[in-house]
């Protein structure tokens, strides 16, 4: 039992990796989720200027590998498997070089849009995996060895930014306030 609770554990805690990016890439904004109906025009007007930002090239198209990028910075939280899923499980050569137009992205956004959000207690049980002694801590040099090493790896800067402040003088972090200072940025 013990291990199936292990495994639930560490199937949130992935869950808990492309919020750790989101929050990183400075570049997400609040955006409110649309209902369930389509996007309104407000909204598609401003995820047709976001979306506008990354064109680098001036043919109202981008790159496959930014539209992660541009999903997060509109607020959503796509791992880069869903995304790749999205565009149809492309080659590493394709993600660099095919490219995709504004009429072709907003459906595989409306996509993930819909995606179930990790809450507070998904990610504190997620955390609670690594909590041997119970007492609400994980180690912060556990804590950065999983960023580094499992779901979507971060980098060290990013894991740098993240931890800054919350470790203890033991170098354990309490991990529920950690949660809120995450979901709050």
């Amino acid at each position: 039992m013990a291990q199936d609770h292990s495994v639930l554990g560490l199937r949130v805690c992935f869950s808990f990796f492309p919020l750790l990016q989101l929050l990183l890439s400075k570049m997400a904004e609040e955006a409110a989720a649309p209902a369930a109906s389509d996007f309104s025009p407000d909204q598609i007007e401003d995820f047709k200027e976001s979306f506008g930002l990354f064109d680098r090239v001036g043919d109202n198209q981008v790159a496959y590998n930014q539209v992660a990028d541009i999903m997060r910075a509109l607020g959503q939280n796509p791992t880069n498997k869903d995304v790749a899923k999205i565009l149809g499980n492309p080659t590493p050569d394709d993600m660099a070089n095919k490219r995709i137009n504004f009429e072709a992205f907003l459906p595989m956004l409306k996509q993930v849009d819909g995606a179930p959000k990790g809450s507070y207690d998904d990610y504190v049980e997620g955390l609670r995996v690594f909590d041997k002694e119970g007492n609400g801590t994980v180690m912060g040099a556990e804590l950065r060895i999983v960023l580094s090493t499992l779901g979507e790896k971060m980098s060290e800067p990013e894991i740098e930014a993240l931890m800054t402040g919350q470790e203890d003088e033991n170098g354990s972090i309490h991990y529920e306030a950690f949660v809120k200072h995450i979901m709050s940025v």
